[in-house]
């Protein structure tokens, strides 16, 4: 059916918002959750701690996208409305375990596993009910909902860091259990108005039969060369895109000690963040084709830069002025995300292509932090971590260059293609237009003879 443009769509735009903004904005914040733990599971003793503490958050925020690609077999399995609601529920109950643990390796399964993969469950479904609701309007829902994470990005770390000074780590991931119990509910919103795969194959059979696994994982997504480094080009470049996330807040203890607000880093991470999707969103439509693929580029670039700009920071104003410009070059690397794979595989192909994109950035983003956190642990200091955490951006952003020429070649190809069979079938009808002629003349000679 055509999509309805508002009506009950609004409320379904607002679920899907609060989703967003629920869901990474307590994966952004981990930072404060980290420091927090560091500080309950510590022990002088211990002398890799900051290495197995960061595991905890880089497993989450990893497992979040590493389940992309299932979720979105299930999504169109099951629909978006019961995805939803037993990925909220999981979730639920994977944050509310962690409250109750005494040492810091459970959490690696309750808080790094159960509850990112119930956010997972619970985030994807929110992206593609919108497109049940919304055509023409779609850019301007997508942008709103998006705009949820930093809008709980900039105020999440100041509700955690006051929970945690009064109330501690345990009952603050408690308060937390609040916004995965509103996502719960909110998943009740999504009414599907396209019937999934469960529905048609039951309703056409009477039972519910699995289709045919090529329907199930579509693979060919691989066989497009400009797609192929794309996914080997983004993964590369974020190696070091989540280690100022999980170790900032740390790293700022050590140098300055408590007496600067270092929450009002991950304000201005979330700000600007939400500033550049809006933005580099406008200009990328403004881009043709695959050359949207520089704007990625750059924003790589930038990131590297400023990860590498950390540890040259002696004042607290130039890491906030550092924390503005990756904010605003890290919006632009994510909304752009969709229209680029648009113009590398095309619209039927599309879900697929970015879930199994983000499954494979779920890898880099796992092991990054924890690098970062064995370096703090072997040398003392943060510095070879931040500046290390640079250069795989600046490689991912090289790559990345390859993709607007390979491109144009591909669509050179194709259309070649394309043009030989058009010429070849008009000349086909010119030729069978020229047999009817002279069979119609000869027919007409004869009748004229008789």
């Amino acid at each position: 059916p055509e999509p309805l443009e508002g009506g009950w769509g609004w409320v379904v735009m607002l679920a899907a918002m609060w989703c967003n903004g629920a869901v990474f904005g307590i994966q952004n914040s981990c930072g404060v959750l980290f420091v927090s733990m560091l500080r309950l599971f510590g022990s002088s003793e211990d002398k890799q701690l900051v290495f197995k503490t960061a595991w905890v958050s880089s497993l989450s925020m990893g497992m979040v996208f590493f389940c992309s690609p299932i979720v979105s077999i299930f999504t169109d399995l099951f629909g978006c409305r019961r995805v939803a609601v037993v990925g909220a529920a999981v979730g639920l109950v994977g944050l509310l375990s962690s409250s109750f643990v005494s040492t810091i390796e459970p959490l690696y399964f309750t808080y790094g596993i159960l509850f990112a993969c119930g956010c997972s469950f619970a985030y994807q479904p929110s992206l593609v009910i919108l497109g049940h609701y919304f055509k023409k309007r779609l850019g301007l829902v997508n942008g709103i909902v998006t705009a949820g994470s930093s809008l709980f990005t900039v105020s999440l770390p100041f509700l955690l860091k006051a929970l945690i000074n009064s109330v501690d780590l345990y009952n603050t991931l408690r308060v937390l259990c609040i916004l995965m119990f509103v996502l719960f509910l909110a998943g009740f919103t999504y009414k599907p108005l396209i019937p999934n795969t469960k529905d048609k194959e039951g309703g056409k059979k009477g039972k519910f039969k699995l289709p045919p696994a090529k329907k199930i994982c579509n693979f060919s997504v691989f066989k497009v060369l400009s797609y192929r480094i794309w996914a080997f080009g983004i993964p590369t470049a974020l190696f070091g895109y989540f280690v100022p996330y999980v170790h900032l807040m740390n790293h700022v203890k050590e140098r300055f000690g408590d007496s600067v607000p270092e929450e009002v880093l991950l304000l201005c991470l979330g700000i600007t963040s939400g500033v550049g999707r809006l933005v580099f969103g406008r200009v990328a439509d403004y881009i043709p084709g695959a050359k949207k693929i520089y704007l990625q580029v750059a924003s790589f670039f930038f990131i590297g830069l400023m990860s590498m700009m950390i540890p040259r920071c002696h004042v607290f104003g130039a890491l906030v002025a550092v924390c503005l410009f990756m904010g605003l070059f890290d919006g632009c690397f994510i909304c752009i995300m969709a229209p680029i794979a648009f113009e590398l595989v095309g619209a039927q192909d599309v879900s697929q292509a970015i879930g199994f994109l983000l499954g494979l950035m779920s890898v880099p983003m796992t092991v990054g932090p924890p690098i970062a956190g064995l370096l703090r642990d072997k040398l003392g200091s943060y510095d070879e971590a931040f500046y290390l955490a640079g250069v795989p951006p600046l490689i991912g952003g090289a790559i990345l260059c390859l993709i607007p020429w390979v491109h144009e070649r591909q669509k050179l190809k194709e259309r070649a293609k394309p043009v030989d069979g058009e010429t070849t079938e008009k000349m086909l009808e010119h030729e069978s237009t020229l047999v009817s002629d002279t069979t119609e003349k000869t027919v007409k000679e004869l009748d004229s003879g008789f």
